[in-house]
């Protein structure tokens, strides 16, 4: 089997985007679900409010931690959209453009998904604080139908990521806390699509890629805290990944025969830094209003590097992105506190560079959300997620067996409609 013939055939999958989803829940591939008490607010006050359960957002909040501090939740992710085609054309050596058979709509294709999460802190010292995250901040599936129209580009797309995040915070001065943190994550990828054989008659073929790995990244933060003003800021920075594994191909048929087989290789990519502010302001007894800024360096997942022995780089061509985010807390009596907030987040993806396989858009979250103290040492939250995302084109030029003889040109005229998705969660906090 020829090498560059593996290629020109690894391209028709890996120019469609590696390990990504389609609807997520935070800009591009993100899952920001990693509290139940922030759902609430749609995430408007994470990296200046304290405890375990903002650990994630900021190392610095559990500075001046007395004894200890844990939380637990846990959400269902419930998506709906439609990925229709509009004109999508495959053109074949040696033959006229052809319309893309089978089905033209793709109803649900983003699989419902259940996120755990996890946190635990304690203090050792008045001064000094230690803790433990446990995420899932990249994890999907999506699932196409064997004749969907999007099946040159798209097939089932699963990805889990599994963040652990030891963590320590200094209270270097009353009101002001530091933070730092590693973060440790593993990740584990299966993705595919449908090959074009050279003759309209014969059935398609498929190629799979699979992959893990193990990767470090590192966070850093700070907390103020003065009279009913909380102020944080943090960084997350960048994890890029590298994922060992194989690409299989079946059923290709004719001259196409050698490429089937088997391909030990690699790939690598970056996750986005993520650079955080944001407020809460105790307006009076009852009420905190909370408000937080995000920006995602989602420019670094520029390419997905293909190892030995591919060796090609496939670009991607993502953009950087803002999270606006407000929200409010209200204490209706000292064991019940209602909470709400609205988002706004951009999707880093490009128009003439967005695919089926990560059909995302812009979107708005509005979010409600409630606690009860059932004793002073353990509250139950729950939190409910309406996420609304904005129509979008799906047009991004792909082929199959790119540079070779035989190249096959897909070209993709589609589009995302009728796109939104309901995150129900439920969890609880605990002092010891």
């Amino acid at each position: 089997m020829k090498v560059a013939s593996k290629v020109a055939l690894f391209t028709t999958i890996a120019g469609a985007a590696m390990l990504i989803p389609g609807i997520a829940h935070a800009g591009g591939f993100y899952l920001q679900e990693q509290s139940v008490r922030g759902a609430g607010r749609a995430f408007s006050g994470e990296v200046a409010d304290q405890g375990a359960a903002s650990l994630w957002w900021n190392p610095a909040a559990i500075g001046g931690l007395e004894g200890g501090d844990a939380h637990i939740g846990f959400s269902a992710i419930l998506p709906n959209g439609d990925v229709d085609n509009s004109s999508t054309v495959i053109v074949r050596p040696g033959q006229p453009a052809a319309p893309i058979g089978g089905g033209q709509r793709s109803s649900n294709p983003i699989e419902k998904g259940y996120l755990p999460t996890g946190a635990v802190a304690y203090g050792l010292t008045p001064e000094i604080a230690v803790g433990l995250a446990i995420s899932a901040p990249y994890s999907f599936t999506t699932d196409y139908a064997a004749d969907s129209w999007v099946r040159y580009t798209a097939d089932k797309t699963k990805l889990r990521t599994y963040d652990i995040q030891p963590s320590v915070a200094w209270k270097v001065a009353p009101g002001l806390s530091l933070g730092a943190a590693l973060n440790i994550e593993y990740a584990d990828a299966i993705f595919g699509n449908y090959l074009p054989n050279l003759s309209a008659l014969q059935p398609d073929g498929h190629q799979k890629l699979s992959g893990d790995g193990w990767d470090l990244g590192w966070s850093v933060g700070a907390q103020y805290m003065t009279g009913p003003v909380s102020i944080g800021a943090s960084y997350k920075s960048a994890i890029e990944h590298t994922l060992s594994g194989s690409m299989e191909t079946t059923g290709l048929l004719g001259a196409l025969a050698g490429l089937n087989g088997t391909v030990e290789t690699s790939a690598k990519f970056s996750t986005p830094w993520q650079a955080t502010v944001g407020a809460r302001v105790k307006a009076n007894d009852a009420l905190t209003i909370n408000g937080q800024i995000s920006r995602f360096g989602w420019s670094e997942f520029d390419s997905i590097d293909l190892g030995a022995p591919l060796n090609v780089s496939i670009p991607e061509d993502y953009r950087n992105t803002w999270s606006f985010a407000g929200g409010v807390d209200y204490q209706i009596s000292p064991k019940w506190t209602v909470r709400g907030g609205i988002q706004h987040d951009q999707t880093p993806t490009r128009n003439g560079h967005r695919d089926a396989r990560v059909p995302d858009s812009n979107r708005w979250n509005y979010a409600l959300g409630a606690s009860y103290a059932l004793s002073p040492n353990f509250t139950v939250d729950a939190a409910a997620n309406y996420i609304d995302f904005k129509d979008a084109s799906i047009d991004r030029t792909t082929a199959a067996y790119a540079g070779s003889a035989v190249q096959t040109p897909i070209l993709v005229n589609g589009q995302l409609n009728n796109a939104s998705a309901v995150v129900l969660s439920v969890g609880g906090r605990m002092r010891f």
